[in-house]
């Protein structure tokens, strides 16, 4: 049964890195094309998520350490932020912009304070990050996460009610499941966190394809 479950991890990881890769890709490609600031964020934090899923290809082929650990404890609050950013870009209120701009500067900076300081231990169970984190990174994840999915589901509204736009809404509601699937450590059993990153991930491919 450990052998399934490994194995079922490293070929849904693998999977899910390829198109995460080309949805990075494509969106760097949009942004180039059209410098909206949207793509930028959205991009940037696609190949972040993109980085988190490498590493947990790592940690299923049971390659892991601290510094890994810790690099992609980082990297979800850091993928969350930016999803969010590119959805708040959206918002006409350059006010708005830039506060939540600075929010997210400051939390990714005592994250990763915290990341540094406050001992994680091994993490990996069943070839995925999953146990009991220290206060200081619950705390500092917390206020990047739920924040960000507010402000994911409050876009996701406007930009529906105003536009009736079917893609629109995928690629939202995508990053709402990727943002989850990476910020609030669903994974007890490996399954569910690779099956709510391929559904994120579908869905992101059908908003911006």
């Amino acid at each position: 049964m450990s052998d399934l479950i490994k194995a079922s991890v490293e070929l849904s990881t693998i999977i899910i890195f390829i198109l995460c890769s080309i949805l990075a890709g494509y969106l760097t490609k949009k942004y180039v094309a059209n410098k909206l600031t949207s793509y930028l964020y959205w991009s940037s934090g696609m190949w972040f998520f993109a980085i988190g899923v490498f590493l947990e290809i790592l940690f299923a082929f049971n390659i892991r350490d601290q510094f890994l650990i810790q690099t992609y404890l980082l990297v979800v609050v850091v993928i969350v932020e930016l999803l969010a950013l590119g959805s708040i870009s959206l918002v006409k209120s350059d006010n708005i912009k830039r506060v939540y701009l600075l929010y997210c500067i400051i939390i990714s900076a005592v994250t990763l304070y915290f990341v540094i300081t406050e001992p994680v231990g091994n993490l990996i169970t069943n070839y995925v990050v999953f146990g009991p984190l220290p206060l200081g990174i619950i705390a500092s994840s917390s206020l990047a996460t739920f924040p960000a999915a507010l402000i994911l589901i409050v876009v996701a509204a406007q930009s529906y009610r105003q536009k009736k736009n079917n893609k629109m809404l995928s690629i939202i509601i995508g990053t709402i499941i990727v943002s989850i699937a990476g910020g609030l450590y669903i994974a007890k059993f490996p399954a569910f966190l690779y099956i709510a990153e391929f559904i994120g991930i579908i869905l992101l491919w059908f908003g911006f394809f």
